[in-house]
């Protein structure tokens, strides 16, 4: 394999991707080029850093020389901007079964790959297999809900998971006694990776419904809110996660930064009474109570 890297801007991360496909690359990656913030999207924009690194694969066999020179012309960038290099052959399959290992969140709650025995049979046992983009629970922001919802079981309660990804938090909910659960994300591929998910985990078709935001029941609230996405949709969202919460309901919020908790905890405040849950490497979990309707 062979791996061609691009420097980029937000705004041509793009057309930087498409050229790279154009050319042969068997798939695509972006990577931050600097310590620098992540750029916050509004429901249904894509994350992105302000300079990034565009990263492709090519088979062996391609010819670079001509690859990078063509990329070169079609970007107009310096030929000498570009980078290759050739990556030892690997089972990418083995290393990812490699690296991924059964996970406890609190007492009881366990993150476990398919492929592995659960340490604790009688313990609560998500099986995951990692093979879609989305949530594993390595993440501080899903580890610090995990955690949460260990030592906070829904049981008998009517959840929602807002921005569900793999639905990591939703099937975790359920398996801690949650009544049902709706799980809802603006990327379909995000439905059909909960989906998978809740069937590899046994969760009855009947306790858990799937549909992107929009396809949520008019007037549906509900008794626990959560959204574990990024800080800009969470204030975004505040009206209408609120709307989602009974009156006397809790509501967890993740993805965002220590820095941007307190102005997260103020936008929340006028239909929750807020606090900071947990904090873990520079991130941070909020958690509050809906006030009573007035």
């Amino acid at each position: 394999m062979i791996q061609i890297t691009l420097p980029a801007t937000a705004d041509r991360s793009g057309m930087v991707e498409d050229a790279l496909l154009e050319h042969g690359a068997l798939s695509v990656m972006l990577q931050d080029a600097g310590d620098v913030p992540l750029l916050e999207p509004l429901p249904g924009e894509e994350p992105l850093w302000p300079e990034l690194w565009v990263i492709g694969l090519f088979p062996r066999e391609t010819d670079i020389g001509a690859v990078t020179g063509a990329l070169a012309a079609q970007l107009d960038i310096p030929a000498e901007h570009l980078r290759h290099e050739a990556l030892p052959d690997r089972d990418w399959v083995r290393a990812c079964m490699d690296d991924f290992h059964p996970i406890r969140f609190g007492e009881r709650l366990w993150i476990v790959p398919t492929w592995h025995e659960a340490p604790q049979s009688d313990a609560v046992n998500i099986r995951l297999d990692p093979g879609l983009a989305f949530g594993t629970g390595t993440h501080p922001t899903t580890a610090m809900c995990l955690r949460w919802l260990d030592a906070h079981p829904p049981a008998g309660l009517e959840v929602l998971d807002y921005g569900c990804g793999s639905g990591i938090l939703a099937i975790g909910a359920l398996k801690l006694g949650a009544r049902h659960a709706w799980a809802v994300d603006i990327d379909p591929q995000a439905v059909t990776a909960t989906r998978e998910n809740a069937e590899r985990n046994h969760i009855p078709a009947g306790q858990l419904d799937l549909d992107q935001p929009e396809g949520l029941p008019e007037g549906a609230a509900f008794d626990l809110t959560l959204a574990n996405i990024l800080a800009s949709p969470l204030m975004a969202l505040a009206p209408a996660l609120a709307g989602r919460t009974r009156p006397g309901g809790r509501i967890l919020l993740a993805g965002l930064l220590d820095r941007q908790a307190e102005e997260l905890l103020s936008t929340y405040d006028p239909w929750f009474h807020m606090g900071v849950a947990d904090q873990q490497e520079g991130w941070s979990l909020l958690e509050g109570r809906r006030r009573a309707a007035t």
